[in-house]
């Protein structure tokens, strides 16, 4: 439905729970999300020690808080072009590679920035 009328807190409070389902989803169905999920748990802590002030500290850590939002999304269009049908389509393998080209420049964003930031 494009309009709930909830406004307000009451939709504040029913987004965050949307969103919250969404991230169990993501957690419970897609290993590539659990294993970025526990990458950032490793990595955020160590790029705000080795980052050399707030542009550093923010460039190492919002590289790394990129993988697994662009795997979301990945995986929100593969949930959907799945949900149409199964049958091999042009269109849908080109947007399922498309999802997954973006994880993959996401990925080198990341060992870019932490590689410039760490090494020169």
């Amino acid at each position: 439905m494009a309009y709930s009328g909830n406004k307000g807190i009451s939709r504040i409070i029913k987004a965050t729970g949307y969103s919250w389902q969404g991230l169990r989803a993501a957690y419970r169905g897609e290993e590539a999300f659990r294993q970025e999920v526990w990458l950032c748990l490793v990595m955020i802590p160590l790029g705000l020690y080795l980052g050399d002030g707030g542009v550093e500290k923010a460039l190492l850590v919002g590289s790394l808080l990129l993988l697994p939002l662009i795997e979301i999304l990945n995986s929100a269009l593969e949930a959907v072009v799945d949900r149409f049908g199964e049958e091999q389509h042009e269109l849908s393998g080109r947007a399922k590679d498309m999802g997954s080209a973006a994880v993959a420049i996401a990925i080198a964003l990341a060992a870019a920035v932490w590689l410039l930031v760490l090494l020169f």
